[in-house]
């Protein structure tokens, strides 16, 4: 008699068929589910692998900052300081321009500025400086001969021409009868003016008192000039006061004066010019010294001319 199959679930390979398909769903589900994992992870995984790079990027950069911080400040401490004193422009500018010449040289360079002529002297004549860059060689004599210091030469390196300035008259042919006209107050460059002004055939001073003359030595003056004198700084500040001025060319340029605006300048051939180059001065007996003939040699690079050159348009000329 045949088996009645009615009622029972199919079968194959003796196995139930919804069983095995229902595992087999689930195994399809699990495995889609770690596949998705994976996938998920996969982003991760890489987020942090960049991450990482990232870091040990940042980590090798700071590394070498910091290598570079201690190797400049490694050199810096290697170099012996030179402290130098000098007048805002256009000493303290040329320094500036010289110092990479001079760290070089193994220097480091300090600057002190001033803005008058005698505390640079007597800050260098104390030991406060090493040097000073401000002034013309007959200005240093007369400093030494009045204060009774020993401060020497080391080097002249460059000269500014004087020029005469505009005040209350635009021109020297315009120049009224007892105009007033503005000079330095000491020695050295009022004699300086005085010549410059003798030269235009404005006065004629004594024969034979040359780098000395005082207005005392003008023996004529045909439109009664008036000769105030004043100290050199504050000739600019004052320029107004008078008809002209003479001024010193390292104040002129402070004050934004053009030597192309000059009414006139000392010519570059001059007594003026030859002989009032402007030094780098020392104590007595250091003038060489290693650090003095770095500092010498460093003013007087080519690297230096350049700049004067290309900076000052003739109101500063190199003596190298």
């Amino acid at each position: 008699m045949a088996q009645n199959n009615r009622g029972r679930a199919p079968t194959r390979g003796g196995h139930n068929y919804e069983e095995k398909h229902l595992r087999r769903s689930r195994t399809g589900c699990s495995n889609g589910i770690r596949s998705a994992q994976r996938t998920l992870s996969r982003p991760a995984a890489a987020d942090t692998r960049a991450a990482t790079a990232g870091t040990q990027a940042a980590d090798s950069k700071e590394e070498e900052t910091t290598a570079a911080e201690a190797e400049t400040t490694q050199a810096s401490a290697e170099l012996k300081e030179i402290v130098v004193g000098a007048s805002p422009a256009p000493h303290a500018e040329i320094l500036n321009a010289a110092k990479e010449v001079l760290a070089s040289k193994g220097y480091e360079l300090k600057i002190v500025e001033y803005t008058d002529y005698v505390q640079p002297n007597n800050a260098l004549d104390s030991g406060d400086l090493d040097a000073n860059y401000f002034q013309h060689k007959p200005y240093l004599d007369s400093f030494n001969a009045q204060n009774g210091t020993k401060l020497v030469s080391a080097g002249a390196i460059h000269y500014e021409p004087f020029g005469i300035y505009a005040g209350k008259t635009a021109s020297l042919e315009e120049l009224p009868d007892k105009a007033t006209v503005l000079v330095p107050n000491d020695v050295s460059n009022e004699a300086r003016a005085l010549l410059l002004l003798e030269a235009q055939g404005l006065i004629k001073l004594k024969d034979g008192v040359g780098l000395e003359a005082t207005k005392n030595d003008i023996v004529e003056n045909t439109k009664n000039l008036d000769i105030v004198e004043l100290e050199a700084a504050q000739l600019p500040r004052s320029i107004s006061d008078g008809d002209i001025a003479v001024i010193n060319g390292n104040y002129a340029i402070e004050a934004g004066l053009k030597v192309s605006d000059a009414l006139a300048t000392e010519d570059s051939q001059s007594l003026a010019a030859t002989t009032y180059g402007n030094v780098v001065a020392v104590r007595e007996g250091e003038e060489s010294s290693d650090a003095t003939k770095a500092l010498v040699e460093a003013l007087t690079s080519p690297e230096v001319k350049q700049f004067m050159e290309e900076t000052y348009e003739g109101a500063v000329v190199p003596l190298f």
